[in-house]
């Protein structure tokens, strides 16, 4: 391997896949870092349709049509005692939708091979795709020589990034020098977690437990793909219901720490069936259905970074910010910030000029769009707000409601519907403040 490369892409992931895809088309010599030696199952496993324009420039769009990956056109609500909304369709023929016919289509896929086959575009466009690797180090400038005796304190917010130290399967404790280091490595956020830069969001301190049941009850025709969010009892917690490919459902409960996981034993199995017995929709669907794999943990406490990018380093993805799962936009949030970066990547590059502000440019656009979400996550989650109720208010806002609903927020003004929405509803503030244009950084409240 040689020394120096153009970028290293920690992460791979979707942000990290895309970003390494795009960088290496445009020429670039790129390496990916992937710490699991092989795909492995995650959730997160349903599409919003907003995924359609990255999906179609990385060529996957005919791969995915011919797969075996269940079609999505809708999402429907089921109140506790079971009763649900009428569906709530991408693709609506009353002309309300802010889409249209296949726009309307996405998918519910297996994690593990959809990853594999964005990791398997990276490779074709000339990306070296690592696995095994297991990144120790951001290297800096001004210490590239004593790396090993650099205490692990945070470092300051503008240090100039010009490498990473890793263990590569084979071949030992590396250093690998770069023009740019792009963190793409979810949850775990490397770079930001080292700088010391991860700001969670205090209203959302939620975790989801979570499994699969083969022999699920699943509706007919359109309907079968559909993603079903089931709130239970007292609506402290809500469950995901998702059809998969041979049979199978994806099932998980979210809900705040403090309600699933303090004072209730830590037995995940014993959490998951306790709320699902005050789960009214959902046990219909699975009276016949079989469990067939373990209740497994994972942390959703939306966070955000509060810078998006450095001098030499840059994040994208879980890594820049991750928000709860209630509408399904973790997927969509990698694709796009992974894309958004590439070309910040590219420009900044021919330009010879990998500083924060170049950068960090998409972050301002980027962090608006996901702003738009969090609000909307918050009112999902306001004891008192309903969506139907909304829209029989203001029914000039379903169009509005839709885009939201199928990730369509970057570069969009919701300004009208939120401040309706805020006549309902008070939405918690921000924990970043939107970036300036010229600097591309997040800074906290």
């Amino acid at each position: 391997m040689p020394e120096t490369r153009d970028v290293v892409v920690i992460g791979g992931g979707p942000a990290g896949a895309t970003a390494a895809a795009l960088l290496a088309r445009s020429g670039l010599d790129v390496v990916l870092l992937e710490r699991d030696v092989a795909p492995r199952f995650k959730i997160g496993e349903s599409l919003v349709p907003a995924v359609r324009p990255t999906l179609e420039r990385l060529g996957l769009i005919e791969r995915l049509q011919a797969s075996a990956f269940p079609k999505k056109y809708s999402v429907q609500f089921f109140a506790p005692d079971g009763r649900g909304t009428p569906p709530f369709y991408f693709s609506e023929t009353k002309g309300a939708s802010a889409i249209e016919g296949d726009e309307g289509q996405t998918w519910q896929v297996c994690r593990a091979e959809f990853d594999a086959m964005l990791l398997d575009v990276a490779r074709r466009e000339g990306a070296e795709v690592i696995r095994g690797a297991v990144v120790r180090d951001l290297l800096l400038e001004d210490s590239v020589d004593d790396v090993a005796a650099r205490p692990l304190n945070p470092r300051p917010l503008n240090p100039q990034a010009c490498g990473v130290q890793v263990t590569l399967p084979g071949a030992g404790e590396r250093r690998i020098r770069c023009r740019v280091v792009i963190d793409a490595s979810g949850q775990r956020a490397v770079l930001s977690r080292r700088l010391g830069l991860r700001v969670p969001d205090p209203a959302l301190r939620h975790v989801s437990l979570f499994t699969h049941f083969r022999g699920g009850l699943r509706d007919e025709g359109i309907d079968e793909g559909a993603t079903l969010i089931l709130l239970t009892r007292g609506r402290r917690s809500w469950f995901w219901y998702i059809p998969l490919s041979d049979d199978t459902v994806s099932v998980g409960v979210v809900g705040p720490i403090a309600h699933l996981i303090e004072g209730r034993g830590g037995d995940p199995q014993q959490v998951f069936d306790e709320e699902r017995g005050r789960c009214g929709g959902l046990a219909p669907r699975l009276e016949h259905a079989e469990q067939i794999r373990a209740v497994g943990v994972a942390s959703d406490v939306s966070a955000v970074s509060r810078q998006a990018a450095g001098d030499g380093w840059v994040l994208c993805g879980d890594a820049l910010a991750f928000l709860d799962p209630v509408f399904s936009t973790g997927v969509l949030l990698a694709l796009r910030s992974g894309e958004m970066v590439a070309d910040c990547v590219v420009e900044a590059l021919a330009a010879n000029d990998p500083s924060a502000a170049r950068l960090g440019a998409f972050a301002p656009r980027y962090l608006a769009g996901l702003e738009t979400l969090r609000r909307l996550v918050h009112a999902f989650y306001a004891p008192t707000f309903r969506f139907g109720y909304f829209l029989h208010r203001f029914p000039h806002h379903r169009r509005d409601l839709v885009r939201m609903v199928v990730g369509d927020v970057i570069d969009r003004d919701f300004s009208a519907l939120f401040a309706d929405l805020q006549t309902m509803v008070d939405l918690p503030p921000s924990p970043l403040r939107v970036p300036s244009p010229t600097t591309g950084l997040v800074v906290a409240s």
